[in-house]
């Protein structure tokens, strides 16, 4: 039988057939990617200025990890945690060392990795901190994006997440998001741990004031709570630096790592702490069949190598501020202002301005892909790789669609 060619409509009413409705995907069918552009099934190319939520920050289908994810499909591909193979544990090593941590621990996906810190630091304050015994409780932000597993969305304070799915796991106290203040009234004794993502990404690029994730460090070490850094969609130089939490120096208890781990080749996800709050697990307590698995590790280890060797932290922070001036520089009554930190950048749009998803769909036309968040927030997050002169390119077509607004 000769399968049909498709074009995107007819690739569209096949996925709306048959694969849940869980998204709202802007209606570009892409089929091929390369450094910071992709193209469509009719062979239209775009600047993708989303980079799969931060996953590819080493650019569509980098060569050195693809090269490196063949080689060990080749060899081998999973042994299961049963048995030990013989890249993990160098990609244990590689990642310590690379972050300043003494252990790790690997999952897949970035909500797994989520998880597996909630689960850690319950269990580092019955064992350690002594706190009273299924009662430990963790402090989150509003405006928080962790994932979508059911203990994550029972601390969303985002109700899209959660109509329809309680009960919801108790055990999470929410503050207001960069006021430090909030954050020592809510700790108390049971309190084991403060989860927070050092710019909420999907919260709308929401950076918080400076001095914030010093003053968190601070009062964390001094109430013995866990300072929980997810670096997920900021880390791995996303924002101009190896973790977004090097801005103001801070080393958090615990950072969770997930997305550009892989470079967008693999789900790879993992948790970083010290000895003793990692310790606490044991055989049994927790584990993945495919965490861990040598063809992740094989993919990590050079995906972070790519990051280190190209210098993207480096250029995140130069093509940043100059996509970020570039962005402030345009003038349209839509706009209220600019904010974000590397190449993590929002552009948050007025209430009058009726939204960004329509902005985004006419970006699209104009061959960029970006996508809202937060309903009032245009993202743009293109791989690290990304040039001046496609910067220059996207901004003329940004301005086109905003003046025109």
């Amino acid at each position: 039988m000769v399968e049909k060619v498709l074009d995107t409509q007819g690739y569209i009413a096949v996925e709306d057939k048959y694969n849940a409705h869980n998204y709202k995907p802007i209606d570009v069918v892409l089929s091929r990617g390369e450094g910071v552009w992709v193209w469509d099934v009719e062979g239209k190319k775009y600047l993708d200025c989303l980079s799969a939520y931060s996953a590819l920050n080493q650019g569509h289908g980098h060569p050195r990890i693809l090269r490196a994810m063949m080689e060990q499909a080749a060899r081998l591909a999973l042994t299961s945690r049963a048995f030990r193979n013989d890249q993990l544990p160098l990609f244990a090593r590689e990642l310590c060392e690379l972050t300043g941590y003494e252990m790790m621990l690997p999952m897949n996906s970035g909500a797994e990795a989520v998880e597996t810190a909630i689960k850690m630091a319950r269990k580092w304050g019955y064992q350690v901190k002594r706190v009273q015994e299924e009662c430990a409780e963790i402090v989150v932000c509003q405006g928080n994006f962790h994932g979508r597993t059911t203990t994550v969305i029972s601390f969303s304070s985002s109700e899209e997440y959660r109509d329809g799915f309680g009960p919801f796991t108790p055990g999470f106290r929410m503050i207001q998001y960069g006021e430090e203040g909030a954050l020592e009234r809510a700790i108390h004794a049971n309190t084991v741990a403060f989860l927070f993502e050092p710019i909420q990404g999907e919260g709308g690029v929401v950076v918080p004031p400076p001095g914030y994730l010093k003053a968190v460090r601070e009062i964390c070490s001094r109430h013995n709570v866990l300072m929980l850094a997810d670096e997920i969609q900021t880390g791995l130089g996303r924002t101009g630096q190896l973790l977004a939490c090097d801005w103001e120096a801070v080393q958090p208890d615990v950072v969770i790592l997930g997305k550009a781990l892989s470079g967008g080749f693999y789900p790879v996800s993992a948790v970083l702490a010290s000895r003793e709050v990692l310790g606490v697990f044991e055989p049994g307590d927790h584990g993945s069949t495919f965490g861990g698995n040598p063809l992740a590790s094989a993919v990590a280890r050079e995906a972070l190598k790519v990051i280190v060797e190209e210098g993207l932290a480096e250029r995140a922070r130069e093509m940043g501020s100059y996509f970020m001036q570039k962005l402030m520089g345009i003038e349209s009554r839509s706009i209220r202002l600019v904010r974000g930190k590397g190449l993590l950048i929002g552009v948050v749009l007025k209430p009058e301005a009726g939204g960004a998803r329509r902005y985004c769909e006419a970006l699209k036309e104009l061959g960029i892909l970006c996508k809202e968040t937060h309903e009032h927030v245009i993202r743009f997050a293109p791989p690290l790789v990304i040039e001046k002169a496609e910067i220059d390119w996207a901004v003329e077509r940004v301005e086109e669609v905003l003046r025109e607004a």
